[in-house]
């Protein structure tokens, strides 16, 4: 059997579920932006690097309103979200080429939401291949660029 050394996910599987109150309002709230992966911030939403990418420049874009359902979602959090998921379709295509891009909620747990309180939208740019033997059988991904990389250059993109 092959073993992959990720010794970055135990910090991940040991605190799954146990941090107090809302991980996305937390970082909304924070002053360290790179600390927390933040790229941009809107005047309802910000965009943020997932912690736990499928891919290298796996985004989300979050209201600051803590709110579980889009139907609950102010007005201009919903089309700021949207103009949000349009630039970072830009900025990941400009940066990473990707040749098609996952652009989606989950709402719900039931739905896949990990964090099902404070919906998001994320954006994941895509190539062919990007989904092999490691992602469907080993259920392992394999990321090209570290977070420290992909937030250099993400960041880059939405603030020039």
């Amino acid at each position: 059997m092959d073993r992959l050394w990720s010794p970055w996910r135990y910090r991940y599987v040991s605190n799954a579920g146990t941090e107090p109150g809302c991980v996305l309002c937390a970082k909304h709230q924070s002053g360290d932006d790179r600390g927390n992966l933040v790229l941009f911030r809107g005047a309802a939403c910000f965009v943020i690097l997932n912690l736990y990418p499928y891919t290298t420049g796996h985004l989300m874009v979050v209201p600051y309103a803590h709110v579980s359902t889009l139907e609950d979602a102010p007005g201009e959090s919903v089309a700021e979200m949207m103009q949000l998921t349009q630039a970072a379709s830009r900025h990941l295509r400009a940066v990473y080429r990707p040749q098609g891009l996952n652009i989606g909620m989950n709402i719900g747990e039931c739905a896949g939401a990990g964090i099902a309180g404070h919906i998001h939208m994320h954006v994941l740019p895509r190539w062919p291949g990007d989904v092999n033997f490691m992602t469907s059988i080993a259920e392992t991904r394999v990321l090209p660029e570290d977070l420290d990389t992909t937030y250099s250059r993400l960041y880059e993109a939405f603030h020039s």
